[in-house]
């Protein structure tokens, strides 16, 4: 395998080790990356280290330190950093089974893909990712990275797995604190079809491929205008809606999205079940009416919903 393994180690399940390497599942896309300019001379801007009363320093004369109290540092040496004992540097090992439903997404940090290091591990490799699989189970670890412990996810991927780290429950701001003032509010079961209607008509498989960064194409665009000397023009930013005007007629919007070509891919269109409700047969035919204005109630429809 080209790449360098990310970590060598073995994955152990009770008296079993498995010897297995990682690798880093992903990577850094494309970025336009700018430089500092002095724009009276043209000249970048460069940064220098620097310690106090003294002046430039020698790299090679730069160690880390820990402050303890303010102007007061423990220095430690990488060779003090790398002889920290812990288990977890070269061992993962699964403590518990989970199904991965019962973590929620927000946990999941960075993946890696696992492989058996060499052909004797990979009979036990398989084993492992088989009955992994079999139970509809991922496995919980801890495993040190790069100067930190993680906890970890252990799950079968393809002939593979894929390893995932996850944060601390202390690296993660509750929700409540931000959903606090959302109203407890039971939607109008109208406008519920319709929207239902909606991601229906849109649903299609997930395709990684078929997305890509448009900021940085525009970006692009823009370094290649100026490069030639071509002139840009710097469009007005649209002043924000007052959130107190509520002028939308959600139920006329939810139809016009129905109605708008291309709302929706034919060749991947997830088709509504038979057995829909009748209300949501209601929703449909209402979605295919001709483009007239919403009945005289709507709007007393949007104040409950809302």
């Amino acid at each position: 395998m080209a790449a360098r393994a990310y970590w060598q180690g073995q994955i152990r399940l009770a008296l079993v080790s498995i010897p297995v390497e990682i690798y880093s599942a992903t990577k850094s896309g494309a970025t336009v990356a700018f430089n500092q300019i002095h724009e009276p001379s043209g000249k970048r801007i460069k940064y220098e280290k620097v310690a106090p009363g003294i002046g430039p320093v020698d790299p090679e004369e730069i160690v880390k330190g820990f402050q303890y109290e303010k102007g007061k540092y423990v220095l430690i040496s990488d060779e003090e950093i790398d002889a920290v004992k812990l288990e977890s540097k070269k061992t993962l090992e699964l403590t518990q089974f989970v199904d991965q439903s019962e973590i929620d997404m927000i946990y999941f940090e960075k993946p890696y893909y696992v492989v058996p290091a060499d052909d004797l591990a990979e009979e036990a490799f398989v084993v492992l990712r088989e009955a992994l699989r079999r139970a509809k189970k991922v496995g919980l670890g801890q495993l040190a990275l790069r100067g930190r412990e993680y906890v970890v996810s252990l799950k079968p991927c393809g002939r593979g797995m894929v390893l995932e780290t996850l944060r601390y429950a202390d690296e993660v701001n509750k929700a409540a604190s931000y959903f606090r003032e959302i109203g407890d509010v039971t939607p109008d079961e109208d406008l519920l079809d319709l929207a239902t209607t909606l991601i229906d008509k849109k649903t299609a498989r997930f395709d990684a491929g078929e997305y890509h960064d448009r900021y940085m194409d525009a970006l692009r665009d823009l370094i290649e205008h100026k490069r030639k000397g071509k002139t840009i023009e710097t469009a007005e930013e649209q002043p924000a809606a007052s959130r107190g005007s509520n002028v939308v007629d959600l139920m006329a919007a939810l139809k016009r999205s129905l109605e708008k070509p291309g709302a929706a891919n034919d060749a991947t269109v997830k088709k509504t079940p038979a057995k829909s409700s009748a209300k949501t047969s209601a929703a449909k035919k209402a979605a295919d009416e001709d483009d007239k204005p919403a009945p005289r109630k709507a709007p007393a429809k949007k104040r409950a919903a809302g």
